[in-house]
């Protein structure tokens, strides 16, 4: 048995493969050219992973742009460890960088990324991969750790864990399992939530009613895999788009809280003067909540803000571009600004007075609920305010008039980054992450254009805002409706939770994830891992960081607030990739006994 010092990294999707980069780039350094096994652990190919991988429908998008796709570093991140550029997906694809690229696209670029890692790899460093799911780890917290993989009974050796599992599924919640035990009981078809290219959705019949929960990116999946991927085609294009059925689609009936989809990518440039980020929510104010005693809660500590900074970047956009659609001079209107406290009187009556158009001003809270109040006297008249709000929204978001809308995805993008610097000091909860991605990660441009012509064919139908769901035991149908139509309820043999799961230590779909928690691993209210932000080590309970375990990425120490770093934005991900390899490679070299713990227990 090799006694070599050895890494077991348990997802080798795009985390897993960005950490073994910063593993290879910093080996030199560091560790030096003594004997090393690294061990990857997925049952999906190591590099694109699950969600990236190569073989699912071309027709499913990335949701970047490919210029604004990039997995190598470059002088904006700060680390330790030597620079190593690399191409974006545009360059490496050598594809418009304003496309969309399709997935299997960006899964082959991952895999090409993981290889070139591999290569930068010195001969003294052997690669296992293991295209199985890691159960359970053990072992002495001082001593070697072991895990344990499906189908086999002799476990990993290991002196490290690095756990990078991405995306997980989720074991239903009371409510999905009321709704599973309704569609039992009356022969009826209920999909939870879950990664909507792994659905099996042949189940949904042809031209039949089909509820729709969710009006996020999981749902523009639905719509093009249940019209496009049945055989349906588009003519014309833009305003004139046109929806040719193939006679096998449903009949999408979607719905959601907000009752709209998420804003469209906004379609031109930032150009001229940025910004200056961050300004009101940057590192003095979370290095003060950092050391607060007490408390930090999301919304009375940290949402005002995000609120001031979001507003200082559309605010700073529109008077320095737009000058002649405000009243103030940009000095008078900072001086005040920057006094008023947030989301309050005085910075309300400020914006009034400087900013005489309503459309101008940025009001986050009526973002958030653009329909509140919205009544209409018929289904069919929703359906052409819908699509009158749609049409809207996309006439915006591709108007450079516009472009303080851009900015404040810029401060998004700003924000997002501090709250990593916050780590498990606060919570930001579900509602932070679905309003982000509302904002700032919703479809490109073409699919909304798409959904308008399907609303027109009448192949998708729009439910409204605050949906409700449910189920008639009499009839033995799932029943929907919406305050938007008072009294008018859609009837339909199938439900579809268009989302994906959401993942808690207790409810994961990870045995490992669960096994840690219920072994001792810190988890934040919404069941995340909490990690030493320096180096990412996993807490335990006790908050002492565990020697030999990290954890890093989406899903499993953060919401995913971004899939991809865009080049030359400082690339969070990428300082976290590299503080762990050389915390990670530091521990190897000087470890002592390299000697395995012995296989019992």
């Amino acid at each position: 048995m090799s006694v070599h010092p050895s890494i077991v990294i348990v997802g080798a999707g795009p985390r897993g493969t960005g950490f073994l980069e910063r593993l290879a780039a910093n080996l030199p350094e560091v560790y030096g050219d003594g004997r090393l096994d690294i061990h990857l652990v997925d049952p999906h190919p190591a590099g694109p992973g699950r969600i990236w991988r190569t073989e699912q429908s071309p027709l499913l998008w990335m949701n970047s742009q490919a210029e604004d796709v990039t997995m190598f570093t470059d002088e904006t991140v700060e680390l330790r460890g030597p620079v190593r550029p690399g191409p974006t997906l545009a360059e490496w694809a050598g594809i418009d960088g304003r496309t969309f690229p399709t997935r299997p696209q960006q899964g082959a670029y991952l895999r090409w990324v993981y290889e070139r890692a591999l290569a930068a790899l010195p001969a003294t460093v052997t690669v296992h991969e293991h295209r199985t799911t890691a159960l359970r780890i053990g072992g002495p917290r001082e001593g070697r750790q072991r895990v344990w993989l499906e189908g086999d009974a002799v476990p990993l050796l290991a002196d490290l864990v690095v756990l990078t599992v991405g995306h997980l599924d989720a074991e239903p919640d009371p409510e999905q399992r009321s709704l599973a035990d309704f569609a039992a009981r009356h022969g009826l078809l209920h999909l939870p939530p879950d990664f909507t290219a792994d659905t099996d959705l042949d189940a949904l019949p042809a031209g039949e009613p089909v509820l729709v929960r969710g009006f996020g990116l999981a749902f523009v999946d639905l719509m093009v895999l249940l019209t496009e991927g049945r055989g349906g085609r588009y003519e014309g294009e833009g305003d004139a788009l046109v929806y040719v059925p193939s006679g096998k689609e449903p009949v999408l009936h979607v719905g959601s809280r907000r009752g709209v989809p998420y804003h469209s990518k906004i379609g031109y440039a930032l150009d001229g003067e940025r910004p200056p980020l961050p300004r009101f929510f940057g590192t003095e104010q979370t290095d003060a909540l950092l050391r607060r005693n007490g408390p930090v809660d999301f919304r009375r500590d940290v949402w005002p803000l995000i609120d001031k900074e979001l507003g200082w970047a559309h605010y700073h956009r529109l008077f320095s571009t737009h000058p002649e659609r405000t009243t103030l001079a940009w000095s008078d209107f900072e001086r005040a600004y920057e006094q008023a406290p947030p989301r309050g009187a005085e910075l309300a009556a400020l914006v009034g007075a400087a900013v005489p158009d309503p459309a101008d001003r940025l009001d986050l809270d009526a973002l958030d609920h653009p329909l509140d109040g919205v009544r209409h006297a018929s289904g069919e008249d929703l359906q052409q305010g819908l699509r009158d709000y749609i049409t809207a929204d996309l006439t915006r978001r591709h108007d450079p008039a516009h472009s303080s809308d851009a900015a404040v995805f810029a401060g998004l993008l700003s924000v997002y980054g501090q709250l990593l610097r916050l780590g498990d000091r606060v919570d930001p909860g579900v509602w932070w992450h679905g309003f982000f991605s509302y904002l700032a990660s919703g479809p490109p441009g073409p699919r909304l254009h798409q959904l308008l012509a399907l609303s027109r064919a009448g192949v998708v139908r729009f439910l409204g805002p605050q949906v409700t769901v449910e189920t008639d035991e009499e009839h033995g149908l799932f029943r929907a409706a919406s305050a938007a139509v008072p009294g008018e309820w859609t009837e339909a043999r199938a439900l579809v939770e268009a989302r994906l799961p959401d993942p808690t230590l207790e409810l994961t779909g990870s045995p490992l994830l669960r096994a840690l928690h219920e072994e001792g691993a810190r988890a934040t209210a919404s069941g995340l891992l909490v990690v030493d932000p320096v180096d990412s080590r996993v807490l335990e309970r006790d908050g002492r960081p565990h020697p030999r375990r990290f954890a890093l990425g989406p899903h499993t120490t953060a919401r995913a607030g971004t899939a991809f770093t865009r080049p030359r934005t400082g690339g969070v991900a990428f300082g976290q990739n590299d503080a762990t390899a050389r915390a990670a490679l530091t521990f190897l070299r000087d470890q002592e006994c390299r000697i395995p713990a012995p296989l019992s227990a």
